[in-house]
């Protein structure tokens, strides 16, 4: 059975950043010969901010969108699409000034649409986007992973379940302008524990 792996990038290096080597090798750990991966790099990405003319097309009901609403959603449509044929999504995001990069932001902002990925009950919000795994490569340099200033970990995480995904796995190399050897071979060491699972039958 084939297993569909979304990996995606939120670092704007394409050198040196340890969050973009953490990620790749957790995408090495998890796939098997029966893994078709999806590549998505939000550095090569034109990902605009939302603004008028997007909150428009996005709450006009489909059947009613012009032509320009549709080109409008198109790239959030993908996007989301992307997340949707995926088993297990592997994120690489960086901590930026205690937070998430905008480019990850921005994605968020493209994904997290009403009647998409979530929706509205009588119980409260519901996540559409149920039974898939993410694991987070997470890095910084000064901010401790977990901390009352690591405002990227808490937001990944709930973002993420508001969408449906609440299985969720983090390898934290965290701090590393203080300790780099360290929190590389801790995190590395992270990766080689991720419990590879089998294709689920659909």
């Amino acid at each position: 059975m084939t297993q569909t792996l979304l990996h995606f990038d939120a670092s704007a290096r394409k050198t040196g950043s340890v969050s973009r080597d953490l990620s790749r090798d957790i995408v090495a750990r998890l796939s098997t010969q029966d893994t078709h991966v999806i590549r998505r790099d939000l550095a090569d990405t034109d990902l605009p901010f939302v603004d008028e003319s997007w909150i428009g097309a996005n709450f006009t009901p489909e059947d009613d969108r012009t032509d320009a609403q549709r080109e409008t959603l198109s790239l959030s449509d993908n996007l989301i699409a992307e997340l949707e044929a995926a088993d297990t999504i592997v994120i690489g995001v960086p901590i930026y000034n205690f937070g998430v990069p905008a480019a990850f932001k921005a994605w968020v902002d493209q994904v997290a649409r009403a009647r998409k990925t979530f929706r509205y009950t009588e119980a409260g919000p519901e996540g559409l986007l149920k039974g898939k795994r993410a694991v987070v490569a997470l890095a910084s340099g000064g901010t401790k992973s977990g901390s009352e200033i690591d405002f990227a970990t808490g937001y990944v995480r709930h973002v993420l379940g508001f969408m449906g995904i609440t299985d969720v796995e983090f390898v934290a190399a965290d701090q590393l302008m203080l300790d780099a050897e360290g929190t590389r071979a801790r995190a590395d060491a992270a990766v080689g524990a991720l419990e590879v699972r089998p294709a689920l039958a659909a």
